[in-house]
């Protein structure tokens, strides 16, 4: 059953569709996988080194986004319909969703014809924002604004390199990008993380480990805010996963129980005790396939 006949059933319904390219236009029934909407959104393009064909992320942040977005349209639907008393169709497609996180890619080419290019760790021009080498791992470190960069200029027991005009200003930094993050680079070389970490926290500036799993469950600022929880699974027993976000002050959300193990777990909640079917009209629904 299409929306249409859906919302001849019930006006107020709000439906969301999820699909590559959006219900309508020329690709509107072509096949579309998360990673192809983040081709056609211009994400992939510009992620990798500029030496290599175009990398992904490691997640599927195209099908996130898109559920994202979709989520974020239903809230919307449903505050109108406060006002308006009607549903409407969400049409949340993949690639949009990943258009719409693309910053001023779009507005740079319009406005000066210029293209964003692989360029691997750092952004051209926002200088020093890079992760850099210690002795022991890696550590990134954002100290692209003027005020943050003569504190990590200060950090390095560097302060004239402040006001050194190579690195004076912003744009100075971005022309010698490639120089400057050398310099801090051979500087952190000589530090471990801990030590590089602590000077960071005592100057001020914005920096932070490199996180895997491993890091995050032993982490004291995740545990303090429960940012990982333990959820009950049928298959996998107690399971370490990601808690509900953001954090609400008032209405406080939480994880209530994992995905389907199987298709068609939930029905007899579902029809039954949410749409109030009773146990013929569920068998009924099951002898013509329909669920």
């Amino acid at each position: 059953m299409g929306p249409d006949v859906l919302q001849a059933i019930n006006p107020r319904l709000i439906i969301v569709r999820v699909s590559g390219y959006g219900q309508t236009g020329p690709y509107s029934a072509r096949a579309g996988f998360g990673g192809i909407g983040e081709a056609m959104g211009g994400w992939r393009y510009i992620v990798g080194d500029p030496d290599r064909a175009p990398s992904r992320m490691g997640i599927s942040i195209g099908d996130t986004l898109a559920a994202t977005y979709g989520c974020m349209g239903a809230l919307a639907a449903l505050h109108a319909r406060e006002t308006s008393g009607k549903g409407q169709i969400v049409d949340s497609s993949l690639y949009e969703s990943v258009l719409q996180v693309m910053e001023s890619v779009v507005p740079e080419y319009h406005w000066s014809g210029y293209i964003r290019e692989r360029s691997g760790s750092f952004l051209p021009g926002i200088a020093p924002s890079n992760v850099y080498q210690c002795t022991d791992g890696e550590y990134l470190i954002g100290a692209n604004q003027d005020a943050v960069w003569a504190r990590l200029a200060a950090a390095m027991g560097q302060p004239e390199l402040a006001k050194d005009p190579r690195y004076v200003d912003h744009v100075s930094r971005g022309k010698n990008q490639i120089e400057l993050d050398h310099r801090i680079n051979e500087w952190t070389k000589t530090l471990t993380v801990e030590e590089l970490e602590a000077l960071m926290i005592e100057y001020s500036i914005p920096a932070g480990k490199m996180y895997r799993a491993p890091e995050m469950l032993a982490d004291p600022h995740f545990a303090a805010r429960n940012s990982i929880i333990d959820v009950e699974t049928e298959r996998w027993g107690t399971l370490k996963m990601q808690n509900a976000f953001p954090k609400l002050s008032d209405t406080p959300s939480r994880v209530r129980a994992p995905a389907p193990s199987e298709v068609g777990q939930h029905n007899a909640e579902i029809y039954g005790g949410l749409l109030g079917m009773n146990e013929s009209e569920i068998a009924a629904l099951k002898a013509a396939d329909a669920i």
